[in-house]
């Protein structure tokens, strides 16, 4: 399965924060974010930078239980697609098994989801982080889900069982707050009865879901194409280069895209185009020295260099060695 490397910065992130009592220009200056996220058109975020914007939340909660903080201050208004597509199920389990499948368009964690006859267990994990679940992410997540059944049930909903990874510091708010005592053990993971989770949404809407679906599924099949946007780039740049082409506009127009388009897809890697240019180039070059008489000049034409001394210079960069030094330790090495 494809996972993200970029997540949208969905408008409920201001609300939930100002809702909070957390200045969000505090959130960014603490996480060490750039001042004007939240207000950049398509604003999106990298593993690294979510779980910094993380640490900023944190940081600007102060000593207040955020978590509890979170779970108390959660509207619908906040609710980004995915989590409006959760609402609008007929019950938790529901609900949960639309968050499995979206989940990782909203940020860098893995939800599974367990449902038997007897009750509903959901458990998350980070992806693409080193590094243990932050304690407040994950106690948070578990006040989310409990969260979600109350808000669309309109019943005080107890879970049947919460664990967290680490004991909570304080753990009378979450007692109070969850109904019940949170237990420690491997994972951060929440149960419902069985009874709980196919309690009828008050907020059900098949309506409002037949709209969102086709976006949240797009997103995903965009997600899934991404995978090889850049293996595409470096298969089009060999048919092009030859041809002294190489510019990034010829490159979208071969794989019918936009530039725009090719560049976001690209970013959701992590790749970008210039650098995925270059290591073509070089590979190429490093092809024909060693593997072929070619002079460096009909080298330098095949790559799409205007001039040798281009070419010599650009590879000199890349391997600290001249064409012809390279040529010869390949030859004899």
């Amino acid at each position: 399965m494809k996972r993200a490397t970029r997540f949208r910065i969905q408008p409920g992130w201001k609300i939930l924060l100002t809702d909070m009592d957390i200045n969000p220009v505090d959130v960014l200056k603490l996480g060490g974010l750039p001042a004007d996220l939240f207000s950049r058109p398509e604003a999106s975020m990298s593993t690294a930078e979510y779980f910094a914007l993380w640490r900023g939340v944190e940081m600007a909660a102060g000593q207040r239980e955020l978590p509890i903080l979170l779970g108390e201050a959660i509207s619908v208004e906040a609710f980004d697609p995915a989590l409006f597509a959760a609402l609008c199920s007929p019950n938790l389990n529901m609900a949960l098994s639309r968050l499995h499948e979206f989940k990782r368009l909203i940020g860098p964690m893995n939800l599974a989801v367990d449902i038997t006859n007897t009750s509903t267990t959901v458990a998350i994990d980070c992806v693409g982080y080193k590094a243990e679940i932050p304690s407040s992410l994950g106690a948070m997540e578990m006040v989310f889900f409990t969260q979600l059944a109350r808000l669309a049930t309109r019943a005080h909903i107890v879970p049947a069982q919460v664990q967290f990874i680490h004991a909570p510091m304080d753990p009378a708010p979450y007692t109070r707050y969850f109904g019940m005592q949170v237990q420690v053990g491997g994972c951060y993971q929440i149960s419902f009865t069985a009874e709980d989770a196919q309690r009828p949404f008050l907020t059900e809407n098949s309506a409002l879901w037949d709209f969102f679906e086709p976006d949240l599924k797009l997103r995903l099949s965009d997600l899934e194409s991404e995978a090889d946007t850049a293996q595409r780039v470096k298969s089009a740049l060999l048919e092009m280069l030859p041809r002294g082409e190489s510019s990034i506009e010829e490159t979208a127009r071969q794989l019918a895209m936009s530039k725009r388009t090719l560049q976001r897809r690209l970013g959701c890697q992590g790749a970008n185009f210039q650098d995925i240019l270059k290591q073509t180039r070089k590979e190429l070059a490093q092809h024909y020295l060693a593997n072929s008489m070619l002079p460096p000049g009909e080298i330098s034409f095949l790559l799409g260099f205007q001039d040798t001394n281009s070419f010599t210079r650009a590879f000199s960069n890349w391997t600290g060695q001249t064409p012809i030094q390279y040529r010869g330790a390949a030859i004899h090495p």
